[in-house]
């Protein structure tokens, strides 16, 4: 059974990018709460809080994206990952849906999505 509000854990050092999507996804009506992670590390701690949603970047300080990609699914929980990031070539593409993403974004291209694939996916 899915909540009726979602916990959002964004992952990403860019702290522009950070800031723009929260405030594309802040009023959604089935945002409860969103947390941020810069780097792996705060990331692990932050998926103890189980978050529904998960965007994802791929380059991160410490370890990638993909490893914690890679982590979240072999977990076990029902997390679900938008990859989204500047390396949006076949390969990383192929590398991020193999272990799981659910989606595969483009920063550049592909950003505005974010809302509508939230609302899509998580309807309140």
């Amino acid at each position: 059974m899915k909540k009726e509000k979602l916990l959002i854990l964004i992952v990403d050092d860019n702290i522009n990018f950070v800031k723009r999507i929260v405030s594309m996804i802040e009023d959604l009506d089935n945002i409860g709460y969103i947390n941020v992670a810069a780097d792996y590390e705060e990331a692990v701690k932050l998926l103890e809080e189980m978050p529904d949603l998960v965007l994802l970047d791929i380059n991160l300080p410490g370890k990638s994206g993909i490893e914690l990609l890679r982590r979240i699914k072999e977990s076990g929980s029902e997390t679900e990952v938008i990859m989204i990031t500047n390396h949006a070539d076949g390969y990383y593409r192929k590398v991020c849906k193999d272990l799981g993403a659910e989606y595969f974004l483009d920063k550049t291209n592909d950003f505005a999505k974010v809302p509508e694939i939230i609302s899509k996916v998580h309807p309140y």
